[in-house]
């Protein structure tokens, strides 16, 4: 299935991300976008997720430098960008795999492409991964690992589930069941000519 693939290329880049820890490291991509495109994306996506994850826990910090606080803010909104522009590819990936399916007349459309399950699917392994540390941390409170054991199994199970929901969508699109579109995000604020604070600058 292809969420079995999906879910091991998040957990290979979450192993990988996590041997540095710095949000600062360099990027490489394991997988070669000429021999495996969707395996490229993936990886791609998911350390776009990761270091983002990161960001955020940084960007938490209460006595974090102003300055640098308004740097990460900017870094976020990139990244953010990158998020969504590779959710995009990855859709643009399944459209022209599934080019040459006849859709069947009572075929009905999902309320998110498939890319977004995945994006979403990429997030729930962070939290996942995160979770455990929770629920293993050795100079945490039993009560603590506790709470976030509770938590962990219902991430895990969760994770089935939209594996399972993501994987039938795929399959009800080759079948011609279910068709796909992608609608660009069409964001505004980074958009010089549409955010009215950044066309003043101009």
């Amino acid at each position: 299935m292809f969420t079995e693939k999906a879910n091991a290329i998040f957990q290979e880049v979450i192993d990988t991300y996590h041997i540095k820890d710095d949000v600062y490291q360099s990027f490489t991509n394991k997988y070669d976008k000429e021999n495996d495109l969707i395996a490229h994306l993936l990886y791609r996506k998911c350390w776009i997720d990761t270091v983002q994850w990161h960001y955020e826990d940084i960007i938490r910090d209460p006595n974090i430098d102003p300055v640098a606080a308004l740097d990460l803010k900017r870094k976020i909104d990139a990244s953010n960008q990158d998020r969504t522009d590779m959710v995009e590819y990855i859709d643009a990936y399944f459209l022209d795999l599934y080019k040459e399916v006849n859709t069947k007349k009572d075929a009905s459309i999902n309320t998110e492409s498939p890319a977004w399950g995945i994006d979403r699917l990429s997030i729930l392994a962070l939290k996942i991964y995160h979770m455990n540390e929770e629920a293993t941390r050795s100079d945490a409170s039993d009560e603590h690992r506790a709470a976030c054991q509770k938590k962990l199994d219902v991430l895990l199970e969760q994770r089935v589930d939209l594996s399972t929901a993501i994987d039938t969508l795929l399959n009800d699109i080759a079948a011609g069941d279910k068709y796909m579109k992608v609608y660009k995000q069409m964001k505004m604020y980074n958009d010089d000519e549409l955010n009215p604070v950044l066309r003043s600058q101009k």
